[in-house]
């Protein structure tokens, strides 16, 4: 039961203005009776909320920070409803406007129109659906709340498609759709054409030139069908925040959104993805990974505050990946490295390509270029103490044969498709 309403107040006036004409201890009477009634009056014709119904409809998915819209229908087999509505939602469902009049007729329906946009990653859930039927005079209602479940999965944003037209172009060039010469070993010759100025001389075929008018070269395209398998660290370093355009995010998001814009990349390339979710045991596997189903693991992933398992996550890719292929392995780069996946890598080597990516605090760095006070220049050596350790872990992992891409938070994701491109173009993949 609730007191609310204009109405109500003014009937609440009304009665006051009767129990001052009166003498005291009867004004005091009629005040409390007349309330008392007009209470009960309203309590009585208001509709009742407990055998209300709902049923919800709409989106199931968004992106996160989108807009996306659920429909909550109310059923009502009593009297005629009157009041007000409250859809909660977890505060990061982002819900633009939870409460809302209704007024629905007896044996009647409406559908109500709640527009969220997440603002956090992962499965956001309504929480109940409450209800106050106000009385005609709007002194009291009945209130209640019944729970209606719904999910929407908020999925990364993957601010990082921006990057994908131009690697597109880039890969059409390698792909051989426009007139370039790719070399390297493991690409594969596509077909002749007359020479150019600006063509590579070692690509002449001088048999066929010799039997055309023409100088003749040949042109070749990367390798398709390779194996790219891509393991995402979710443990406890992927937690940490880093600054950026994109805000506080972080690690973990930031690389889902680098291995988002790298499988889309390796798709087009027609390069089989394949996805890793790892902490100290498997979060998330997606073999032969499509875009569409890749955000859908990804999203509900959070960093667990565990040690990442080197030795683990080793032997689960020898035992998924059969043949060759280029592992990228985005995590952290800490001394921890040197220690955990340094001895196990001659195993790793010997029969995959491997790519570490790896998130750089913006923070750090301009850390490193402070020099106003004693303080700043005190945060400088600790920063520039940290970017040379992490100088050391990229040479000694490049040292054993590993590629290491390092790099800021919104530079990440380009910097590793760029980098996955400059393999293909070598042949190395």
């Amino acid at each position: 039961m609730a007191l609310t309403g204009r109405a109500g107040l003014l009937a609440l006036i009304g009665v006051l203005v009767v129990g001052l004409l009166l003498p005291s201890w009867q004004g005091i009477l009629v005040v409390l009776g007349l309330l008392l009634l007009c209470v009960a009056v309203d309590l009585l014709l208001a509709a009742g909320v407990r055998r209300l119904t709902f049923t919800r409809a709409g989106s199931t998915s968004v992106r996160t920070g989108e807009l996306c819209s659920v429909q909550l229908t109310v059923h009502n087999p009593g009297r005629r409803l009157r009041g007000v509505l409250r859809d909660a939602w977890a505060p990061s469902a982002g819900v633009v406007a939870d409460r809302v009049a209704i007024d629905v007729p007896a044996g009647g329906s409406r559908v109500m129109s709640f527009d969220l946009r997440p603002i956090r990653r992962g499965d956001r859930v309504a929480d109940r659906v409450t209800v106050r039927s106000v009385g005609p005079l709007g002194i009291a209602a009945r209130q209640g709340s019944h729970v209606v479940p719904w999910t929407v999965r908020a999925l990364p944003p993957f601010h990082s498609r921006r990057h994908l037209p131009p690697l597109l172009e880039r890969l059409r060039e390698l792909d051989g759709r426009r007139a370039s010469l790719i070399r390297g070993a493991g690409t594969e010759f596509d077909s002749l054409r007359a020479y150019v100025i600006g063509d590579d001389v070692r690509s002449i075929d001088w048999r066929a030139s010799a039997r055309s008018s023409d100088v003749v070269v040949r042109t070749w395209r990367p390798e398709r069908d390779r194996q790219v398998t891509i393991v995402l660290d979710t443990a406890r370093t992927a937690a940490s925040r880093v600054s950026g355009a994109l805000g506080g995010l972080p690690r973990l998001d930031t690389s889902m959104d680098a291995a988002l814009l790298l499988s889309a990349l390796a798709s087009h390339a027609r390069d089989q993805v394949d996805f890793l979710a790892f902490s100290h045991k498997v979060r998330a596997s997606v073999p032969r990974a499509t875009l569409p189903v890749l955000v859908q693991a990804m999203a509900p992933l959070e960093a667990e505050l565990v040690e990442f398992d080197a030795r683990g996550v080793v032997a689960e890719v020898l035992r998924r990946a059969g043949r060759r292929s280029l592992v990228v392995l985005l995590t952290s780069l800490e001394p921890s490295i040197e220690h955990g996946l340094l001895p196990l890598l001659p195993a790793l080597a010997s029969r995959h390509r491997l790519l570490i990516a790896s998130v750089s605090d913006p923070a750090v760095h301009e850390m490193a270029a402070g020099r106003g006070d004693l303080e700043s220049v005190y945060a400088a050596a600790a920063a520039e103490r940290t970017l040379a350790e992490r100088r050391r872990l990229t040479a000694l992992l490049a040292r054993h044969g590993v590629d290491v891409v390092d790099a800021l938070p919104d530079d990440l994701p380009r910097a590793l498709a760029d980098r996955y491109l400059s393999l293909k173009a070598a042949g190395k993949l």
